[in-house]
């Protein structure tokens, strides 16, 4: 299954008893339509995601990022620290595809400000129309 959503909040990894690491986020998707009397609705859907295979992604999943997922969607039920039940929907991430947004990380800004200090030359190209 395939979702497309921003990430809620920065990434947490997670190392568990047997040393193995999950990095941990919340993806929202936003939906809206058009109800039988004309009045624009909106709903919001949110999964809680894990992704088990490399704890280096954490860093570059940063709060507003917009995220395409590949994976497995679970339901979760549980009762509330209030006795109310509660349910959840996660997501088993196997594959995480960026599609911009979000904050830089210190890693990318730190790769910016070297790149200021760097001199670019730009080639103009010998004919200027684009086919």
């Amino acid at each position: 299954m395939n979702i497309t959503g921003r990430v809620t909040k920065d990434a947490e990894v997670r190392t568990l008893s047997n040393s193995r690491q999950v990095v941990n986020f919340s993806v929202a998707i936003n939906y809206s339509y058009r109800s039988k009397e004309g009045n624009k609705v909106e709903q919001t859907t949110f999964f809680e995601c894990a992704y088990w295979i490399s704890p280096k992604v954490a860093s570059i999943l940063t709060k507003g990022t917009v995220v395409e997922l590949t994976g497995r969607v679970s339901a979760r039920a549980w009762t509330g620290s209030d006795g109310e039940p509660r349910a959840g929907l996660n997501f088993n991430t196997s594959n995480i595809k960026l599609h911009g947004g979000g904050k830089k990380s210190e890693g990318t800004q730190a790769v910016q400000a070297e790149d200021k200090n760097k001199k670019v030359t730009v080639k103009e190209p010998a004919d200027d129309l684009p086919f």
